[in-house]
């Protein structure tokens, strides 16, 4: 998740040097943000450092640009150090660790209090506590110890936030996933668990709008209660699951032959992103947000699911229109 590529034996660097004009407070404090933001080691005021690379050689020249044109001096220059002890000291002046640690108390802190939040409130703070977390692994250039701790309790932190929006969350299984005939799937009792979340109603309207047209739905409060007679799916031993890297929907499409359809490909990588926490789809905080918002209007799960049903056809319309235009 590191996203710069800065090598801990890195021999250049890059030093800021700016002044502004007492006056310019606005200006000042925008620029200190910015030097903030990129993760610049402040050596004095006035001076920053930072690892020597394109990316950081163009953000620096635009914020001395900036000094310049508010009336003050900045001075950009690229520098290596003369000595073994100042290689060994710029590293550490980059040390992230009272940062992590500061994430991993908010962690804890905010776990105490997931049983109490509703689904918007909870799916609110997990993107805020992620923007936090991904702010400090940006500027995190030399990354150690901490990082990878940090790593470990935001895994356990997001499963404690995942088992609250969706208990009973399936895990992936390995193994081919076989093909079968539609045609023995019409008309039957489909189970998941209550509370649909991304995975679970997307299936659903899958399965509906694609499998089995006069589908039933049953809404189990734990998956023991799945009836024998039902079809199971996105829990542990349903008929269909997680297999591999594939979510339960992505893994209907493989069942069932849907997967050469570009719209419903574009629609499994935007529930993957959702429910696995991997990547990033445009509309996939739309669709989040919507769903987060029904759950906390819609007490029955077959109100909830023609609600979001009606979503996912214009999203399906959209997708099936732009892969007609990108054919032509």
């Amino acid at each position: 998740m590191i996203s710069q590529d800065v090598s801990a034996e890195a021999h250049e660097w890059l030093l800021l040097v700016v002044s502004l004009p007492t006056q310019g407070a606005t200006a000042r404090m925008r620029i200190w943000r910015a030097l903030k933001a990129l993760g610049c080691a402040a050596l004095r005021d006035g001076a920053y450092l930072l690892p020597g690379n394109a990316m950081h050689q163009e953000a620096l020249q635009e914020l001395a640009d900036e000094c310049v044109r508010e009336g003050g001096s900045a001075w950009l220059m690229m520098i290596s150090p003369t000595n073994t002890a100042d290689a060994d000291t710029y590293p550490q002046l980059f040390d992230r660790s009272a940062d992590y640690a500061a994430l991993v108390k908010t962690w804890k802190e905010a776990a105490a209090t997931l049983s109490s939040l509703g689904v918007t409130e909870l799916t609110r703070l997990q993107k805020k506590l992620r923007r936090d977390y991904e702010a400090v692994l940006a500027v995190d250039f030399f990354p150690g110890e901490a990082s990878l701790e940090a790593e470990a309790a935001w895994t356990d932190f997001s499963q404690r936030i995942d088992g609250v929006l969706s208990p009973d969350e399936p895990h992936e299984t390995d193994g081919q996933i076989p093909r079968l005939n539609v045609a023995d799937y019409q008309g039957r009792l489909w189970a998941t668990r209550r509370r649909p979340w991304v995975d679970r109603v997307a299936s659903a309207w899958l399965i509906r709008r694609f499998i089995d047209p006069t589908a039933r739905f049953q809404w189990l409060a734990k998956p023991a209660d799945c009836p024998r007679k039902a079809l199971g799916f996105d829990f542990d031993g349903a008929a269909f699951t997680h297999v591999g890297e594939r979510v339960t929907f992505e893994t209907l499409m493989a069942s069932f032959g849907l997967e050469d359809d570009p719209a419903l490909t574009r629609m499994g990588a935007m529930v993957r992103s959702l429910d696995m926490g991997t990547g990033s789809v445009a509309e996939g905080a739309g669709f989040e947000a919507m769903l987060a918002g029904a759950r906390e209007r819609l007490p029955d799960d077959d109100a909830l699911l023609a609600e979001i049903g009606s979503v996912l056809d214009s999203l399906y319309a959209h997708f099936e229109r732009e892969a007609a235009r990108n054919k032509a």
